[in-house]
């Protein structure tokens, strides 16, 4: 007869998921210590909410009192799409529907069977903006390892994978081998940023990242720093993982809601000025694009006008 941790695998790919993992609810210690270290350093630039919350990032049990376990998952999201413009990219996996919903409802419906197994006990559904290490529980459960981009990467899907877990009060069994390191002396994606943001193998200097500039920055106008280096990128950018070696493993995503959005991977720029509020709410409902605004769209799109004139 299945165990309880065998059955909770099995549910997890059943509702979804293409990996799955499960560790115990341990203090994060030297996890912590590094992130802790990169905030010191300010390497978050204005994304202050990275601050909040130290001990709840680092402790699971802060957030499920009595935790003892964490099931994390990994959701392919590769869809095998081109741009459609040199101008206006849309990072890959902002093309289909918002993916924090999309998680959320596989990791409930998780919870759901869990419960039905397990009626005593409780559980955290935790997606991306709850304050979880999802990376660094990722590679505790066995997942993937961290590259030197600083994104997870898995053997089977790259690193085209969105994070979440679930914090349980029950003890599990734990899979503990973890996948080693396998970038070797690989430095493609620090070769290929064009605004060096990763400063040294594994660490990405936010304040130099395209992605962050593009979607997480509130200034009226770009840095300097970024004049003529978006490389086309309207919000966010894929550059280190379109040449990371490992995601010549990328798959089609089984989930259709992972699509491009209007058959969309590109936004024309010169539209984008044409937006109004309410044009850009309808738009871009569900989307993860509307994490940017309004105001941030049409402050990339001038910029991408700006320097392609030239």
């Amino acid at each position: 007869m299945p165990s309880l941790s065998e059955k909770i695998r099995s549910h997890a790919l059943d509702v979804g998921f293409d990996k799955v993992g499960i560790a115990r609810a341990a203090p994060l210690e030297t996890e912590g210590a590094r992130l802790f270290k990169w905030l010191d350093a300010g390497r978050h630039g204005e994304m202050a909410w990275m601050e909040r919350w130290r001990d709840k990032r680092v402790d699971p049990s802060e957030l499920l009192p009595n935790a003892r376990s964490v099931v994390a998952v990994a959701l392919n999201y590769f869809t095998p799409h081109s741009h459609n413009q040199v101008n206006g990219k849309i990072s890959r996996y902002a093309w289909g529907d918002d993916y924090h919903d999309i998680v959320k409802e596989k990791l409930y419906q998780l919870l759901d069977r869990i419960k039905h197994e397990a009626p005593d006990a409780n559980g955290k559904v935790c997606v991306d903006t709850a304050p979880m290490m999802d990376k660094a529980w990722a590679v505790r459960a066995g997942l993937g390892w961290i590259g030197k981009s600083s994104n997870l990467i898995t053997t089977d899907h790259g690193s085209w994978v969105f994070l979440g877990e679930i914090i349980l009060d029950i003890e599990l069994d734990y899979d503990d081998e973890t996948v080693a390191d396998h970038c070797g002396t690989c430095t493609a994606c620090i070769d290929a940023c064009p605004t060096g943001a990763i400063t040294e193998p594994y660490v990405v200097d936010s304040r130099k990242c395209i992605s962050y500039a593009t979607i997480e920055l509130r200034d009226e106008t770009l840095p300097p720093e970024f004049d003529g280096k978006l490389d086309g990128w309207i919000y966010g950018c894929d550059i280190c993982q379109d040449v990371c070696p490992w995601n010549r493993f990328e798959k089609p995503s089984a989930d259709e809601r992972f699509e491009p959005r209007n058959s969309e991977t590109s936004l024309d720029v010169d539209a984008v000025s044409e937006l109004t509020p309410e044009s850009f709410a309808a738009r871009f409902r569900r989307s993860a694009m509307k994490r940017t605004k309004l105001t941030g769209l049409k402050r990339n799109a001038k910029h991408l006008r700006r320097y392609s004139e030239r």
